[in-house]
């Protein structure tokens, strides 16, 4: 044999006495495929509702919600807002007891909103020593001391004309490359920081700004901090979209504009990106929490907001138009208003909100409880 024909037959005979491979047993198959069946059991986790407790994944608690309030001028003052069941306009003893009650349930926190027993073109009753915040903050410290007051640093409640800041109006208008009524930014931020100055003096624990001018947090900070408030949080209104969802809030905070919408402060529904970059604007001017408003057609922005700035304590509102569509359902019978309402509250929570602002909070609390 030549020498090519002898290594042809000598991996020949290697080849035939190889041993056959190991085949699996039909026994040893079945395990495996029984094995693999009950790792995709997940229900066994559901069997329980102790079991169900143990392994769920987000918490709701009343610690975590924040309840907004409306302030008005007068004595023994309780007035229904028709289209928000359950909220009403609140003068300053009904409203420290109702902030009181909610505290009892473990709420720690109301944000309240005020409503000027006059209103005029600047707003100046926003920033009034003796206005209807300074004097709610100091009814509810007085029954509550523990509880922590947010302040809503705005004008819409306060100017005649229903908008967020001080209008390009007049002849001539004071700037004649923007349009008759545009909402005025840098003029706008001398009032903001006038207000949040005045809630700061009056024992407010965080001022809010929420009606989206370019620099409100920066110039607020700034005031706050040369005022001798350098320790005040600021918690920033970062993402407020111009929603339909605010309907029934103009009705209980009396803002509603009286021509023209907010859509040049206010953002875009769709815009997500712009989300991202109003936040970080807010963070370098030094907000220390953020805020995604309205919360449920937004959990998308929620869950980006707070995967971008880990650090930041994010808060989401769940607004008006969501309370009343589902008060709206139960009362109708469709849904079950407990199960419901805490289902939302939890799905904010689990897209990333660190706290709820609801005006469910009184009642979840107490279901919670």
């Amino acid at each position: 044999m030549t020498p090519a024909e002898t290594s042809v037959a000598e991996t020949s005979m290697r080849e035939t006495m190889r041993e056959p491979p190991m085949r699996e047993t039909s026994t040893e198959a079945s395990t495996e495929a029984a094995v693999a069946e009950q790792a995709l059991r997940p229900r066994r986790l559901r069997t329980l509702p102790g079991l169900r407790d143990l392994v769920r994944e987000t918490s709701l608690a009343p610690s975590q919600l924040i309840y907004p309030l409306f302030a008005v001028p007068g004595r023994d003052v309780r007035t229904p807002v028709q289209s928000m069941p359950g909220v009403f306009q609140l003068s300053v003893e009904h409203l420290a007891e109702e902030a009181h009650q909610a505290a009892a349930l473990g709420v720690r926190a109301v944000l309240l909103f005020g409503i000027p027993g006059s209103k005029d073109a600047a707003g100046s009753e926003s920033h009034a020593r003796d206005g209807i915040i300074p004097r709610a903050i100091a009814a509810v410290k007085d029954r509550s001391p523990d509880l922590v007051v947010i302040t809503d640093v705005c004008l819409c409640e306060y100017t005649d004309h229903g908008h967020c800041g001080i209008l390009n109006t007049g002849d001539p208008r004071p700037v004649a490359a923007l349009p008759e009524g545009y909402v005025l930014n840098d003029e706008t931020l001398e009032v903001l920081d006038l207000i949040a100055l005045s809630h700061a003096e009056a024992g407010a624990d965080v001022v809010a700004p929420s009606g989206m001018m370019d620099g409100m947090v920066g110039s607020i900070r700034r005031a706050l901090d040369g005022g001798g408030y350098a320790h005040l949080p600021i918690l920033s209104y970062a993402v407020k979209y111009a929603s339909s969802f605010y309907g029934p809030f103009r009705e209980a905070a009396q803002g509603a504009p009286k021509f023209g919408d907010r859509r040049s402060h206010q953002m875009d529904p769709a815009n997500a990106r712009e989300a991202l970059k109003e936040a970080a604007l807010d963070v370098q001017e030094g907000a220390d929490l953020l805020m995604v408003k309205p919360a449920l057609p937004y959990l998308d922005i929620v869950r980006q907001l707070r995967d971008r700035f880990p650090g930041h304590p994010l808060a989401a509102y769940n607004v008006s138009g969501e309370y009343a569509m589902l008060k709206a359902a139960c009362a109708n019978g469709w849904l079950e208003e407990k199960r419901a309402v805490l289902e939302v509250l939890t799905s904010i929570r689990r897209a990333g909100a660190d706290l709820v602002i609801t005006y469910h909070a009184k009642e979840a609390a107490r279901w919670l409880k």
